[in-house]
């Protein structure tokens, strides 16, 4: 029997938020997850841990993001020893040279033209200890606006040491159809043709504890909706999300989902603690899940979601 390959470990991920202390209050108050604060340059950054993972929530105007930095899921660091050797081992082009993280851990960063877009960096471990609370498990996964998943899957499994979970194709369709009743002529009923208005590849990498969404739009003679934030989603809306991203910031990181073990308890509790939810029930999700999106706001410009779903 071959020995199962061992993930690649993910030492955290970077949130870039309007006030990093808000929103390190409200991980550990309503979602239940210890905090620790580590310098980062000069800057406090309070770090938060989930699983065997971590959230570093970052200022806009923090400098060590690089220029111009936007609200949301900001890059991801991978754990090395040696950050320099990792990233000469992957034969993937870096962006600067080696520099101090968090905590003063020597991290660099890779090109994201050579990345999918997505930003990556080694660093050497946090040490931080595994932790879950009663709401949230670990990350379930984090979504990738994706042009080319082929592209991503030879990077970050042939590349980077990640791991293959699974994938699958997201179709909406719709059908229109019209009655036509008559008082002499009797009933007919006619349908015309489907039209398919959303359509995503889905291709899940795990790393560390969880795993990367690489979402691709396949309905490109469709044109995106406009964005909402007030209405639960469908396949349709989520396709509509990526293709707008794609258009505005090219090809990199999206959301944020966290594993739950009751997601309509979990959307409760939220909404009574005022969180402005987008689903305010579970729905259909990848790989059998029911999830619910909470508004960007709630946690200080990031999209986040929860999941309940079965391990296999």
């Amino acid at each position: 029997m071959l020995a199962q390959k061992k993930a690649t470990a993910l030492a955290y991920l970077a949130l870039v938020v309007d006030d990093p202390k808000i929103s390190a209050a409200r991980f550990e108050r309503d979602f239940g997850l210890p905090r620790r604060d580590f310098n980062c340059g000069g800057s406090t950054v309070p770090v938060i841990s989930v699983g065997t993972t971590a959230l570093a929530l970052f200022g806009q105007a923090d400098p060590s993001l690089g220029p111009d930095p936007k609200k949301g899921v900001h890059h991801l660091a991978l754990g090395a020893a040696d950050p320099e050797a990792a990233a000469r081992a992957a034969g993937l082009p870096t962006a600067g040279s080696l520099s101090k993280g968090l905590d003063g851990k020597a991290q660099i960063s890779l090109a994201p033209a050579a990345t999918s877009g997505v930003r990556v960096r080694f660093t050497e471990p946090l040490g931080l200890a595994p932790a879950r609370s009663d709401i949230v498990e670990r990350i379930d996964h984090i979504g990738v606006a994706s042009a080319d998943n082929r592209s991503a899957r030879a990077t970050f499994i042939d590349r980077l040491g990640c791991v293959y979970e699974s994938q699958q194709t997201d179709s909406e369709v719709e059908t229109i159809s019209e009655n036509f009743t008559s008082d002499t002529h009797r009933y007919i009923f006619h349908t015309r043709p489907s039209r398919l208005v959303g359509s995503m590849r889905v291709t899940f990498i795990t790393v560390g504890d969880c795993e990367l969404e690489f979402l691709q739009d396949l309905t490109t003679d469709v044109s995106a909706d406009a964005a909402r934030h007030d209405a639960a989603g469908d396949t349709r809306a989520d396709r509509s999300a990526i293709a707008r991203h794609i258009a505005a910031r090219g090809a990199g990181l999206h959301h944020l989902a966290f594993k739950t073990p009751d997601i309509a308890a979990t959307l409760g509790r939220l909404g009574k603690a005022g969180y402005r939810l987008i689903d305010k029930a579970g729905r259909p999700g990848s790989r059998r899940a029911r999830i619910g999106f909470i508004h960007p706001a709630a946690l200080g410009g990031v999209l986040a979601h929860f999941v309940e779903r079965e391990e296999l």
